[in-house]
């Protein structure tokens, strides 16, 4: 499939679709996983990953990707529906940060409101990867076993 939005809908308890994320999943509040859920899930999902990303974070990397990766998480099972806040389970992957897990929002003093894209992925595999990826890592794994995908945004910016 590639990377097309489908049908799936990711939705959070915490904040709609273009609001506010609350401070306390921030890096300024008690930098929590926000508790997501999707519906929706295209015929022959075998399992999910999920990931978060600000597009509007001023870097490039030396490997060519722009922006700032806060959470990767992955090898969720096909029967899970959503994720409670703060989550701990599933394969965690590396966030820019240089952690395991999430990272929540944090944009540069002064740098205005920043939006962060949080992703699910329903995969046509059930892959059993090891905890410590990077998103460039992961997206390369799971590209060719894409069956849909969407996002939700949400805005952050320091006082």
């Amino acid at each position: 499939m590639g990377f097309a939005l489908s049908d799936i809908t990711l939705t959070s308890a915490a904040f709609d679709h273009g609001g506010a994320i609350p401070t306390k999943y921030t890096g300024e509040g008690e930098d929590l996983s926000p508790a997501m859920s999707w519906d929706k899930v295209p015929e022959g999902t075998r399992s999910f990953a999920v990931f978060c990303h600000d597009p509007d974070a001023p870097l490039v990397s030396g490997r060519g990707t722009y922006g700032f990766v806060h959470w990767v998480l992955y090898n969720i099972p096909e029967s899970v529906r959503q994720l409670e806040e703060g989550v701990g389970d599933y394969a965690r992957g590396k966030n820019d940060f240089g952690n395991i897990g999430y990272g929540g929002p944090m944009p540069p003093p002064g740098h205005g409101r920043h939006q962060y894209y949080f992703w699910v992925l329903a995969l046509d595999v059930e892959p059993n990867l090891q905890d410590g990826l990077e998103l460039p890592e992961l997206l390369e794994k799971v590209e060719p076993h894409i069956l849909g995908m969407n996002r939700l945004v949400g805005t952050y910016q320091r006082d």
